[in-house]
C-alpha cells in the first residue's frame, strides 16, 4: 500500500512539475531571441518561445503529453517523446523527438524549420522588420574565366555561390531590402571594382559569398570573415581622403580640410568595423540555428573586397567544396535555399538589434588572420 501511495505520489508531482514549468516558460519573456540547449549532441529550441514570438495559440494536455499550435488557418499537433507531428492533417516524421527539458517543450532544428515555413511572421504575411538595412550589396565571389574553387564533382566554386546569392536577392527584395549584385552572370569582376561598387552607392552592407577548399578534406563548416584588425583603419582613411569624396552634408562643415577629412573617414572605418562584427555573429548564430552544419566562427582577413568596401563589409563562406559530403549539400538547391534564409535571417537580427538564437559551444570568436585575394 505504501508503495502504491508513493507511486501516486510520484505520478501527481510530476504532472504539477510539467504543468508549473511549462506555464512558466510561456510568461517569459524572449524578445533577445530563442534559448536553445543541446541534448544528446543536437541543437533543441524552446517551443513555447517560439510560439510567444510568432503569436501562435498553443495547448499543452500533460496527461496525454500532447500539445496543439494553431495560427489563422493552420495546425500542428505533436506528442512529446514522438518523432512524429501532424502538420494541418499530414504526418511528417522528424530525425529527433520532441523533448521536455528542464520542464519545458523544446523541439529540434527540423521541428523549427517547419514550424517558421507554417507560423512566422513572414509566412502570414505580415511584415519583417528590417529597421535601418534598405539596401544590400551581395557579391557573388569569381566569376567568368576565375572559376573559384572546383568541386570533387566538377561544378565550380562560381556558380555556387551565382545562385546562393540571387536566392539571397530574391528573399530581402520580398521584404522590401533593396539589392544590387556585383554580377548577376557568369562574368568576371575585377575585386577592386567589386569593392568600389561601396562608394556613393548609398548602400548599407556589403556581403560576398564565397565556398571554401583545404587540403584536409575532412574539413568542413560554415564561416564568415571581416576585416582584419591588422589593417590599419587610419591609414585607409588618409587614402580615402585624397581620393573618396565624403558626404558631409549633416556636418555642417563648408570646406573641410585634409585632416578632418581622415578623421571623419577614420570614425566611419572604426564604426564599420564593429558593425561588421555585429552581422558576422549574428548571421552565424542564423545559420547554426537553421542549417545541419559545422559553424567555424567570425574570422579577420585582409581581403581586397574587405579592405576596400567603404561600408560595412563581410565575406562569407558557405562551406568546404573539398569535402565530400558538403559539396553534395552546396549542389542540392533546397539546402542552398536554406543557406541564403539563414543569411537573411542573420541580416534581420543585426538590423533589430538583436543577437538572436545563440548555440552553445560556438565559435564566434575572431581568429588567426588569413591572407588572400577574395
Amino acid at each position: 500500500m505504501r508503495n502504491l501511495k508513493s507511486g501516486y505520489f510520484f505520478v501527481i508531482a510530476t504532472l504539477i512539475f510539467l504543468i508549473v514549468g511549462l506555464s512558466g516558460c510561456a510568461s517569459v519573456s524572449r524578445k533577445g531571441g530563442v534559448q536553445s540547449y543541446v541534448i544528446s549532441g543536437s541543437r533543441y529550441f524552446s517551443l513555447l518561445s517560439l510560439c510567444d514570438l510568432n503569436n501562435v495559440k498553443w495547448d499543452y494536455d500533460p496527461l496525454t503529453r500532447t500539445a496543439d499550435l494553431s495560427r489563422l488557418d493552420h495546425r500542428i499537433k505533436l506528442q512529446t517523446g514522438g518523432k512524429i507531428i501532424f502538420v494541418d492533417g499530414s504526418p511528417r516524421k522528424l530525425n529527433e523527438p520532441v523533448e521536455i527539458y528542464r520542464g519545458m517543450l523544446v523541439i529540434p532544428v527540423q521541428f523549427r524549420n517547419i514550424f517558421e515555413a507554417m507560423f512566422s511572421k513572414s509566412a502570414v504575411g505580415e511584415a519583417i522588420s528590417f529597421n535601418k538595412i534598405k539596401k544590400v550589396i551581395i557579391d557573388p565571389g569569381h566569376g567568368g574565366k576565375d572559376p573559384g574553387t572546383p568541386g570533387r564533382s566538377g561544378m565550380p566554386e562560381k556558380d555556387i555561390v551565382l545562385d546562393i546569392a540571387k536566392r539571397l536577392s530574391g528573399i530581402l527584395k520580398s521584404y522590401g531590402v533593396e539589392t544590387v549584385l556585383t554580377r548577376s552572370s557568369d562574368n568576371f569582376i575585377p575585386l577592386e571594382k567589386r569593392a568600389a561598387l561601396t562608394e556613393n552607392s548609398q548602400a548599407d552592407l556589403f556581403i560576398s559569398i564565397h565556398a571554401n577548399a583545404n587540403n584536409a578534406r575532412s574539413l568542413s563548416g560554415f564561416e564568415v570573415y571581416c576585416i582584419s584588425p591588422e589593417i590599419s583603419d587610419y591609414k585607409r582613411a588618409l587614402s580615402s581622403a585624397r581620393s573618396s569624396s565624403l558626404d558631409l552634408d549633416k556636418a555642417s562643415l563648408a570646406s573641410p580640410d585634409m585632416n578632418l577629412k581622415a578623421i571623419l573617414w577614420d570614425m566611419t572605418y572604426t564604426y564599420n568595423r564593429g558593425e561588421a562584427i555585429q552581422l558576422s555573429r549574428d548571421i552565424c548564430q542564423s545559420i547554426g540555428a537553421s542549417v545541419d552544419t559545422r559553424i567555424i566562427g567570425v574570422k579577420k582577413a585582409n581581403y581586397c573586397v574587405l579592405r576596400g568596401a567603404y561600408i560595412p563589409a563581410i565575406l562569407v563562406e558557405v562551406g568546404f567544396l573539398s569535402n565530400r559530403k558538403e559539396e553534395q549539400l552546396l549542389n542540392d538547391p533546397d539546402y542552398r535555399q536554406k543557406i541564403a534564409e539563414g543569411i537573411r535571417r542573420g541580416i534581420q537580427d543585426y538590423a533589430q538589434g538583436a543577437a538572436g538564437v545563440k548555440p552553445e559551444k560556438q565559435n564566434t570568436n575572431l581568429v588567426k588572420s588569413k591572407e588572400g585575394r577574395r
